[in-house]
């Protein structure tokens, strides 16, 4: 299977995983508003990973567990992360699961919930545009290939092979690797291709 061919398989499962999982009228029962980011939105995946953006007025703690607790039900979760981060700058609640979709297949779930108004609200999604917007068929492929190439124990988050590519003309797994030493992004969030 190619790469195209991966990322595309990969989408419509992620796409259908929502969709069967009702992921987003979960949230809308506490009044959230779901926004899909990450490499999804982008149609850059090719790892098993679903990034999510809720927002709410208010993080409620009580409110998040519980349309977690639903989500866990419907999803084959095999392993669930919470972080709270309601009192920093982030105002927000992390959630980080693994899943097993219908053949067995591990699946990786970044959901965050954030208050509306807060800091971060509509930051990732503006970086998704960015990056869509920017997005040529050669980077594309370039990314793809790069992301493919990367080991699986590799904990290099999608951002920063964007951030390579867009900026430092990385074209392989190796020049990012390289060009990750003397080039750290230190914060993605104030980053725009």
């Amino acid at each position: 299977m190619n790469i195209f061919e991966l990322s595309k398989r990969n989408q419509q499962i992620a796409w259908q995983i929502l969709e069967d999982s009702g992921l987003v009228r979960l949230w809308e029962t506490i009044r959230g508003e779901v926004n899909v980011v990450g490499s999804l939105k982008t149609g850059l995946l090719i790892h098993r990973d679903i990034d999510i953006h809720v927002y709410t007025d208010k993080v409620s703690v009580q409110e998040s567990f519980s349309v977690m607790g639903e989500l866990c039900e419907r999803l084959k979760v095999t392993d669930v992360q919470y972080k709270n981060l309601i009192n920093t700058e982030e105002e927000c609640v992390e959630w980080h699961a693994l899943f097993e979709d219908k053949n067995q297949d591990l699946w990786k779930l970044d959901l965050i919930h954030i208050r509306k108004g807060s800091k971060y609200d509509g930051v990732v999604e503006k970086v998704a545009d960015a990056i869509c917007n920017k997005l040529t068929p050669e980077l594309r492929e370039i990314i793809l290939r790069i992301k493919y190439d990367m080991p699986k124990e590799a904990i290099i988050p999608g951002i920063e092979v964007y951030h390579a590519v867009f900026t430092g003309k990385v074209r392989t797994y190796d020049e990012l690797l390289n060009w990750r030493k003397s080039n750290p992004l230190t914060n993605s969030l104030d980053w725009l291709p």
